[in-house]
């Protein structure tokens, strides 16, 4: 039995799942958590990560592992790989005025022509050109830019700063995959290259593309950007004097993605399938054969971790709809579930508009939430209960039909997430999508994902591994949910 490992460091933890390679079956696991927030030094991810392998008892039998990471985040090095400031995450608004700059002075049209996507707030691209406008010095000694699973998988190498890796600061050893760079606003799947023009217009700094065999020392003039390698490429090893038990060469490390398309690899999805997962944000995306190209930014055009293309729409709000709901109700979630299934589809006229932080789809950065349709008769804890789910799954519905707009031929909605497993989000998702519902057995498919690359990358062959279904929603389509919500959502 050949063992492989995959890592999902997301917004809140890092999970280490470590899998047999030919079956998919998992042997162990292990957790670590991250603080919440919107900025983090990269460190917390680094000792999360190794709690995690630990708490999954070690790499030692393991024959490859890789990393995927929440798409994104700006960790910006010096050129002693010194991290200069906290990483911005992918929720750190504070950019949508930089992304509007983007826009304005370039069009929408140009840049989804460009790279696949128009930048919102959460593009790496707007973090770079905030730092340029309000962070100056920062700007200026910026000599690498990576996201967190580039960053990560150099560190598992042994790169890093001189005084806390073995082998230093090479940051031409910089790595990344197509997924990931897609994510930046910088890199164009179609071409499968860096739009350096675009990355100088962001940061005021020319750039570079990593180049591994030069062993050169960064100029003070250009920036390095992590190599775009393939998925099934092997980047190196894991150093031995980073993680206890490991023998020098003998755990190869894959390429990574970011986390999305790590997650289409772990639940195994193909053409015709549409992934809905409600997390802490809200994504939509398919797997399919051409990139899309969608000027009003909607859907994004990224790259998937497989070769194909991966559009997809993302939510700033969705499973923290519902806490707030239930803590706002004094309930805890069978409760939830209870009160949401007690009143009728479309909860009397009662919507809730959630956008709790702002939001991404649509492009809302500075909303707030707001209920709509109450009365006398329909303020009930039954009606706010389900209007909550109704009004979370509308907006991932909108972005649901964002994507199939692009050209997707649905034929069937995978719904994952730890929200999915409500039975009360499970049939009111029967409810507001009008395809098939799938709900996928719980599992950490993004770690399952980058454990599958990592099987990959050591055999050769993308394994098969088959998934096993919860439940499967009997269909009840009512039209009105979504009609009521958009005349008040304005979608």
């Amino acid at each position: 039995m050949v063992l492989v490992a995959g890592v999902d460091s997301s917004t809140q933890s890092c999970k280490v799942v470590i899998l047999d390679s030919g079956t998919g079956r998992t042997v162990r696991s292990g957790k670590a958590y991250h603080p919440e927030v919107t900025e983090i030094e990269p460190s917390h991810w680094w000792d999360a990560l190794l709690s995690a392998v630990d708490d999954a008892g070690g790499l030692g039998d393991v024959a490859a592992v890789s990393i995927a990471g929440q798409q994104h985040g700006m960790i910006l090095l010096d050129a002693a790989g010194e991290v200069i400031r906290p990483a911005l995450l992918w929720n750190d608004t504070r950019s949508a005025g930089a992304a509007g700059d983007l826009v304005s002075e370039l069009g929408a049209a140009a840049l989804a022509e460009r790279t696949g996507s128009v930048p919102v707030a959460s593009f790496t691209i707007t973090k770079l050109r905030w730092i340029r406008d309000n962070e100056p010095s920062h700007a200026a000694r910026v000599a690498a830019v990576a996201l967190p699973h580039d960053w990560l998988t150099w560190r598992l190498r042994g790169y890093g700063p001189a005084d806390s890796s073995p082998l230093g600061p090479e940051l031409d050893e910089l790595t990344t995959d197509r997924s990931d760079a897609s994510g930046t606003g910088y890199w164009f799947p179609l071409h499968g290259s860096y739009d350096l023009d675009l990355f100088d217009r962001a940061l005021g700094r020319p750039a570079r593309e990593a180049k591994p065999t030069t062993g050169s020392v960064p100029s003070s003039t250009h920036v390095i950007l992590p190599r775009v390698v393939a998925p099934t490429d092997v980047v190196g090893t894991v150093h031995a004097r980073v993680l206890p038990g490991i023998e020098p060469l003998a755990v190869l490390v894959g390429a990574g993605a970011g986390d999305n398309a790590a997650g289409a690899l772990g639940l195994g999805a193909e053409a015709g399938d549409v992934v809905v997962s409600i997390g802490t944000s809200g994504t939509v995306y398919a797997v399919a054969e051409v990139p899309a190209n969608d000027p009003t930014g909607t859907v994004a055009g990224f790259a998937d971790a497989s070769g194909a293309y991966l559009p997809i729409a993302v939510t700033l709000n969705a499973a923290r709809i519902l806490s707030t709901t239930a803590a706002l109700l004094g309930v805890d979630f069978d409760e939830f579930a209870r009160l949401a299934m007690s009143a009728q589809p479309g909860s009397a006229g009662v919507v809730l508009v959630p956008y709790f932080e702002g939001e991404r789809t649509p492009n809302l950065p500075h909303a707030t939430a707001s209920f709509h349709g109450l009365s006398i008769v329909s303020t009930t804890r039954e009606n706010t209960a389900r209007a909550a789910i109704e009004g979370m799954l509308c907006g991932l519905a909108d972005g649901f039909d964002a994507v199939a707009a692009t050209g997707v031929e649905v034929q069937r909605l995978l719904l994952t997430g730890g929200a999915a497993q409500n039975p009360a989000v499970q049939a009111i998702a029967a409810q507001v999508f009008d395809v098939p519902v799938t709900v996928p057995t719980p599992g950490e498919y993004v770690a399952r994902g980058a454990a599958a690359q990592a099987a990959w990358a050591f055999s050769g062959t993308r394994p098969e591994w088959e998934l096993d279904e919860l439940q499967t929603p009997v269909p009840d389509h009512h039209p009105q949910i979504r009609r009521q919500y958009a005349r008040v959502s304005g979608a």
